[in-house]
């Protein structure tokens, strides 16, 4: 997608020439959308552009639009131009890749996919002690959660989210007051800001374009009359009056788009809107297609996988069957052969009973001889005496031999009867095993103009401020919120608080202040016009005092004068001097933080006065010097206004 075109001009080609040929090379409907950078479009082409930004869901009607603007906001960030915190800058990472490859999935990104892409500015990652694969694995995390997001939804959300940054948007030029106190002047798509020169982050004070009436240059000098005729005209000093002339072509361009977008849409507008709805709800139901496309192909991948598995089960099924019958017939060939031996056993005892009862009988038929014998021969009673008890204790061994003997076949017997119901019952196992049913089967820059001017009518315009109501995307969305408050917290653990940067801190600060962008653009514009710029006068006229109760005569308070027209600061000066308290007024200032150094003596006036000796006397010198200024304000309502009102407030 990161695709690029070259196109061959002339020498003396002008900007509109260009642009007319960009836009019909891409499409002839984003002429309006992809006015993203301002140039004059009737002057030569020079380098280094204005950017003009816009709100995200005003005016993105064009996918190509989406892209060059994306791509845009990420080179500032990641260039660190727009200062983004490190949670932040994850989360938008995230998207990136998801905008970038798709869906996650563990068989296509593997470890290390995203090891060539530059992600992270390089500020966040000299601030933790992370690797690359910990920072991979954390925005991993995040890309696993956008499943199903398309590329062009995930573009948007990172405009979402990265408009929603302190600097996103605004273009900054280096400015003075009459004090010489340097500051910044901000401009962006919502009006003109003025930062203190150490913070880029929060503005001080704001004018949205509802309330500036003109805007106008003379060499260095820059004028802004807001609409309120009571309050004072603005003026500034630029360094060149180059930086004059931008700075006016920028107010004029972004004035033009603010109007353009409180106004009714165009047939145009309408038209590109019509059909980007078209398009999208077109892409929807080719999504919600292509959804149910992969829920039924996950659905049978996952019928195929039950039904292999369950082949497979089956088929180990009848593998444990088959084992199970060879150790069946194997166990039956060893009872076999074991009723055999014991059947051997049994004859062998058998036979050795039938010799045991033959002995026995030829042992009687003996005695009965001897007997027999002794009776006949009497030869002497000592001598028959023993013959008679060595066989009648021959008798009573072969008696005992042959009752262990018949024991013995009894129990090789009942032995052999055992191993004759073991084998009838292996038989009758294996028989069952044998006759079991089958598996069942499955189917598968011009420098000569010293002055400019122009107007900026709000005729017709409704709904001036409603960018004030408008809130974070993380406070719309709890879960974002919670998941970037986690990180942050994670990120904490692993930071090097030595480089920090002052973005760094100036933001650690806001965040514990409970400040963001929006709540600070409804801060600074509170009030109106005459209180703001008063308010600016205090906090930068660059005057800081010392904080342990510092007293100061009431001609010191002549330079907060300083950025009035010379009439009016000609009659404060002459209200202040004709005071009955001018002598002993004084001003109590509260020190701002951190207090600075006080301001070198002038030549000529003497040092200031010691501190009063009670706070009573204070507070009745005070009193009457803001009685004298409130007496030149209601006076101011006299003078000849210098430009006339357009009907606005």
């Amino acid at each position: 997608m990161d695709a690029e075109l070259e196109f061959a001009i002339q020498p003396n080609t002008t900007g509109k020439q260009l642009f007319d040929q960009v836009r019909t090379t891409t499409s002839p409907e984003d002429s309006k959308s992809l006015s993203t950078a301002y140039f004059c479009l009737s002057k030569k082409t020079e380098s280094n552009p204005l950017c003009v930004f816009v709100c995200v869901c005003v005016c993105v009607c064009v996918c190509v639009f989406v892209f060059v603007w994306s791509f845009q906001v990420k080179e500032a960030i990641l260039n660190d131009e727009n200062y983004c915190p490190p949670e932040t800058a994850v989360l938008l990472a995230s998207y990136a890749v998801q905008a970038k490859y798709g869906d996650y999935s563990k068989d296509v990104h593997k470890p290390g996919y995203l090891a060539s892409d530059r992600l992270l500015p390089q500020r966040v990652l000299e601030q933790h002690k992370l690797t690359k694969e910990q920072w991979e694995d954390r925005i991993q995390t995040w890309h696993e959660e956008h499943r199903g997001m398309l590329r062009e939804d995930a573009m948007m959300e990172y405009l979402k989210i990265a408009q929603d940054l302190e600097m996103y948007g605004v273009n900054y030029f280096e400015i003075k007051n009459k004090k010489g106190t340097e500051l910044w002047l901000g401009v962006d798509a919502l009006g003109l800001n003025i930062y203190e020169h150490e913070d880029k982050l929060s503005p001080k004070i704001g004018f949205p374009w509802s309330e500036i009436r003109n805007i106008s240059f003379n060499d260095k000098k820059f004028v802004i009359k807001p609409i309120d005729k009571k309050a004072p005209d603005f003026v500034f000093y630029a360094p060149r009056l180059r930086i004059n002339k931008r700075i006016l072509a920028l107010c004029m361009g972004n004035h033009e788009l603010y109007m353009r977008r409180r106004k009714p849409d165009t047939i145009e507008v309408q038209q590109m809107k019509a059909q980007a709805r078209e398009e999208k709800h077109h892409k929807q139901m080719e999504r919600a297609q292509l959804e149910n496309e992969k829920k039924k192909r996950e659905l049978a991948e996952k019928e195929k996988d039950r039904i292999e598995r369950e082949k497979n089960e089956l088929m180990e099924k009848l593998r444990q069957i088959e084992e199970q019958t060879q150790r069946a017939q194997k166990e039956l060939e060893e009872q076999t052969r074991r009723a055999l031996e014991l059947e051997q056993e049994r004859r062998r005892a058998k036979e050795e009973a039938e010799r045991l009862e033959r002995e026995r009988q030829a042992a009687e038929e003996a005695k009965a001889a001897l007997a027999q014998q002794a009776a006949d021969q009497m030869k002497t009673q000592e001598q028959l005496a023993a013959e008679l008890a060595e066989f009648t204790a021959k008798i009573a061994l072969l008696e005992d031999a042959k009752r262990k003997k018949e024991d013995e076949a009894t129990e090789w017997q009942h032995k052999a009867l055992s191993a004759q119901e073991d084998l009838e019952k292996t038989r009758e196992e294996l028989k069952t095993a044998m006759t079991s049913p089958p598996a069942p089967e499955h189917d598968e820059h011009d420098e000569t103009a010293e002055e400019g001017s122009a107007e900026l009518p709000s005729d017709g315009v409704t709904n001036h401020r409603s960018e004030e109501e408008r809130v974070t995307e993380a406070q719309k969305n709890e879960r974002v919120k919670k998941q970037l408050q986690a990180l942050s917290s994670e990120l904490a653990e692993a930071r090097d608080d030595t480089k920090k940067t002052q973005n760094d801190m100036l933001h650690a600060e806001n965040v514990r202040a409970g400040r963001d962008k929006y709540k600070t653009l409804r801060q600074i514009r509170q009030g109106n016009t005459k209180q703001r710029i008063d308010e600016q006068r205090d906090s930068l006229s660059g005057c800081h005092v010392n904080p342990s109760h510092f007293f100061v005569k009431a001609s010191n308070l002549l330079p907060v004068l300083d950025l009035f027209s010379p009439h009016d600061k000609s009659k404060a000066d002459t209200k202040l001097r004709q005071s009955s308290s001018w002598q002993q007024s004084v001003c109590r200032c509260t020190p701002p933080p951190p207090p600075p150094p006080p301001p070198p003596p002038t030549p000529g006036k003497s040092p200031h006065p010691p501190p009063l000796s009670n706070a009573k006397s204070c507070m009745e010198d005070y009193e009457r010097i803001i009685k004298t200024l409130y007496e030149l304000e209601n006076g101011q309502e006299s003078c000849a206004l210098t430009t006339k009102s357009n009907g606005h407030q």
